[in-house]
């Protein structure tokens, strides 16, 4: 091939690397426009719907290709949460961005977190409550919620009870939900016997906002909770280790001094 045709080649090459470059710009512009377009009514549907709920009066939305861009402020966290789940039911928007801030009272982390453990110790309270366990960390006023549930429907009261609470400014759920296993349901049925049966024990199932929490994962025993000494934990951990079936169990009560009045989780 002579250099004059390649140099001819090169060329085409280029100007039809300039078309196609054109043309692609050209159909990205008209698209835009047409989601432009539609954004205009989806935007009006949206600002309507959100001035309609008076919770929501300082609420924005912004639509750009679909896509919802939520700011502005709410007095409590669900409602935040609420204010991405109206947006997410209107026809049309395609993702949303929730940039929504919580106001609300300025509580100091202490107290929120002590409003947080009283909440929580008045809700999960009965039968399932000695088969979950959660603790809670704040910073800042985003709370932090770790713990393990043997159903899921403690783990959504004690989410329902902190979203509720004023103060709050974010939550991160770092509770899992245990794996279904008849093996687990019935090592933990003998482990509740075993240790609520103990004469020395059985006091804590006259409580049911603070018993003795038996969190059974894979044939795994976990002992939460608080207890008023140092016997009452050995104990414990004594009648979880003698059960058949058990591979292992980790002893985390705490012992607390029964007069503190410290709320036990």
């Amino acid at each position: 091939m002579t250099k004059q045709s390649m140099t001819k080649q090169s060329f085409c090459k280029a100007v039809s690397g300039l078309v196609l470059a054109g043309l692609l710009s050209a159909t990205l512009v008209a698209q835009t426009t047409a989601a432009n377009r539609n954004d205009s009514p989806l935007q009006n549907k949206i600002t309507r719907k959100f001035a309609s709920k008076k919770q929501f009066q300082d609420v924005k939305a912004n639509v750009e290709g679909g896509t919802v861009t939520l700011t502005g402020t709410v007095d409590l966290y669900q409602r935040k949460l609420d204010a991405a789940k109206l947006a997410r039911k209107i026809s049309g928007v395609q993702a949303v961005h929730d940039e929504i801030m919580v106001a609300g009272p300025n509580l100091s982390d202490e107290q929120l977190g002590q409003k947080l453990s009283r909440k929580l110790t008045y809700v999960r309270s009965g039968y399932d409550s000695t088969f979950d366990y959660f603790a809670l960390n704040v910073k800042d006023g985003v709370v932090v919620v770790q713990g393990a549930d043997r159903t899921g429907v403690g783990r959504q009261e004690a989410l329902g009870e902190i979203y509720n609470t004023p103060g709050v400014k974010d939550v991160v759920d770092n509770i899992s939900v245990e794996p279904a296993s008849p093996m687990d349901d019935g090592l933990r049925l003998r482990a509740a016997r075993v240790i609520y049966h103990d004469p020395v024990l059985s006091k804590y199932a006259m409580d049911p906002a603070q018993p003795i929490r038996i969190i059974v994962e894979n044939g795994h025993i976990t002992l939460y909770g608080t207890v008023i000494n140092a016997m009452d934990k050995t104990i414990a951990g004594i009648r979880a280790n003698q059960l058949p079936g058990a591979f292992t169990v980790q002893n985390n009560l705490i012992v607390v001094d029964g007069k503190s009045g410290q709320q036990g989780m």
